[in-house]
């Protein structure tokens, strides 16, 4: 649905280019939730913000639907933009107007008639659960509140896109859970491909079906959430995935049981069925062998099961090797110090 093609982006600054993208291609399947996550600087919102042209490419094209948006003249853009809404990290909400207002105010600028506009209103305060608010000001409502009503005029005009750039990163954590459950039930509802980006891991693992991870304004990694994180390729990433799902052990713990008896940490990765299975409680029964289970932490993306469990295996070569075959024949992937065996 969303393709970004050899897409770079420069900026001049103090007699300098800026490389804020750098030959980005990437596709966002249609009906998907797409988070595109990177620190600071990685060219993200840069990214975000060429879907709708509020930022143009210096080179590349941005097509939507077959459609290359950096070709068309103004009024065919305002006419593309109207199915794109967008909302910010900041609200963006005008601070003179009400609740109902805001909420309108994409409505009013498309020039809807007025009984057009109320019935949508009426259906929006509905959705968000904000009827009560109708005529209070933005100071008047908390953070969340602010957010609803800004998602609520991002879907004023039955946007087939929802663009949302740190959309949560101003609230707090149980407010957050909140957004994204709203967030993940207008997609389901109402197939809005919804494009998140965000700084936060968990954002990603909470809501999103697919994943792209940027860095120096290029695209380094991509992938279906549960691939991103069972089997994350580039060190940004594998970071990312550290701040959420562990994995590796405290580098001291790690030497001090190396040193006692090297290479044998292992990191056995469960998914799926692996994960719902005694395959743990299997193998110490049918080897002669010491298992001593050092940490253990579990994730559920997208209704699939990721689990990690830091062992040490202690015993003959001969029966470890057959241990690993036997957890590997249950789907269970086994790393050694750190490497794939």
């Amino acid at each position: 649905m969303i393709q970004f093609k050899n897409i770079s982006k420069d900026y001049q600054l103090k007699g300098q280019t800026l490389h804020a993208l750098d030959q980005v291609n990437l596709d966002i399947p249609e009906g998907c939730i797409f988070g595109i996550i990177g620190y600071s600087g990685a060219g993200k919102s840069t990214l975000v913000r060429l879907i709708n042209l509020l930022e143009r490419p210096t080179a590349g094209q941005v097509i939507i639907n077959g459609q290359d948006l950096t070709q068309l003249d103004a009024a065919a853009l305002r006419h593309e933009r109207a199915n794109i809404g967008m909302i910010f990290q900041h609200f963006n909400l005008l601070q003179s107007k009400t609740v109902a207002a805001n909420i309108e105010m994409p409505l009013k600028l498309l020039g809807i008639p007025k009984a057009e506009r109320e019935k949508r209103l009426e259906e929006l305060l509905d959705f968000i659960d904000l009827k009560h608010k109708r005529d209070a000001f933005p100071d008047e409502l908390s953070g969340g509140q602010k957010q609803r009503v800004g998602i609520a005029r991002a879907l004023a005009n039955h946007p087939k896109i929802l663009l949302c750039d740190e959309a949560t990163s101003a609230l707090d954590p149980q407010t957050t859970k909140s957004v994204l459950a709203l967030l993940k039930k207008i997609n389901r509802e109402q197939n809005i491909t919804i494009v998140m980006v965000t700084h936060e891991m968990d954002v990603i693992e909470t809501i999103c079906d697919r994943v792209a991870v940027m860095e120096a304004g290029k695209v380094i990694e991509t992938g279906t959430t549960v691939e991103i994180f069972s089997q994350p390729q580039h060190p940004t990433t594998k970071n990312f995935i550290q701040t959420v799902l562990q994995q590796q052990l405290p580098q001291n713990i790690f030497a001090q049981l190396e040193h006692q008896h090297h290479h044998s940490i292992y990191c056995l990765q469960f998914i799926g069925k692996s994960a719902q299975q005694p395959v743990v409680q299997a193998l110490i029964k049918q080897f002669d062998i010491s298992l001593n289970i050092l940490f253990a932490n579990m994730t559920e993306i997208n209704g699939i099961v990721i689990g990690q469990m830091f062992v040490q295996l202690l015993g003959e070569e001969v029966l470890i090797q057959q241990a690993i075959e036997f957890l590997q024949a249950y789907e269970v992937r086994v790393i050694q110090s750190g490497e794939p065996v």
